[in-house]
């Protein structure tokens, strides 16, 4: 079956080389490797061109990074989609070759795994791990969610029940997650092993008042679900990535 990976980039050109090379090394061959760009002015763009892999690339002005997406999901024509960052990276050549496996059975709609945090110069240099765990039913109330960087699903699925919506500037991978796994109950299988390395940083957590705007949304993600939440359950969500730090 095809794999599409949908890379974002915008002025991405000090780290989408290695996003590109993480792919380009897959030992998976019938992988769609399509870049979304945002209008690049920095060199991005000609990197990109220099890697044949590649099935395709957009450059136009978009409405941030999950619209970007969304146009990629679009484009796709693999059966099976992953979305990788533009500062992300496969953490070896056997990646694509084992989520494809988790789909070889066709009841399966998600596959997810395990990711590293990592500094952003020293890609050896772990930070802190994100171990995923098995999904029940319950999780998402006691604050769990997968890794975005590690969430492969099958194309049918964002063709019948969406793809990110683009109002929530921090929370759609949440509430696509939660869309796809609890309110309607896709069946998801668990690699337990680090899949991605990405790049410390991020907007939700680089100051108070963005976790704060993240909160916000995290709570707007299970309303436009028609879902309810515990009262502790957005208060767990950011408190359980303080084991991520103790895993290394």
């Amino acid at each position: 079956m095809k794999i599409s990976i949908i890379t974002a980039t915008f002025n991405s050109a000090a780290t989408v080389n290695d996003t590109l090379q993480s792919v380009s090394m897959q030992n998976y061959h019938d992988v769609e490797h399509i870049i979304v760009d945002g209008g690049s002015s920095d060199g991005t763009l000609r990197l990109a061109r220099s890697f044949p892999h590649l099935s395709s690339i957009i450059s136009e002005k978009d409405e941030g990074i999950y619209d970007a997406m969304n146009k990629g999901i679009r484009r796709a024509g693999g059966e099976i989609i992953g979305i990788l960052n533009s500062d992300d990276i496969y953490t070896h050549p056997e990646v694509l070759t084992k989520v494809a496996h988790a789909f070889a059975d066709p009841s399966v709609d998600v596959v997810y795994g395990d990711l590293q945090y990592v500094d952003p110069v020293n890609l050896n240099r772990v930070t802190r791990t994100w171990k995923a765990g098995t999904f029940h039913r319950s999780s998402f109330y006691f604050g769990w969610m997968p890794p975005h960087p590690t969430f492969f699903v099958r194309k049918k699925i964002y063709d019948t029940l969406g793809v990110f919506n683009i109002s929530l500037r921090s929370s759609a991978d949440y509430e696509l997650m939660l869309r796809i796994l609890l309110k309607n109950g896709k069946k998801a299988v668990y690699i337990p092993e680090i899949l991605v390395k990405m790049r410390a940083g991020g907007y939700s957590n680089a100051s108070m008042q963005n976790r704060v705007k993240a909160n916000r949304e995290d709570k707007m993600a299970w309303k436009l679900n028609g879902l309810r939440p515990f009262f502790f359950t957005l208060y767990l969500k950011p408190l359980r990535k303080i084991k991520q730090f103790i895993i290394k």
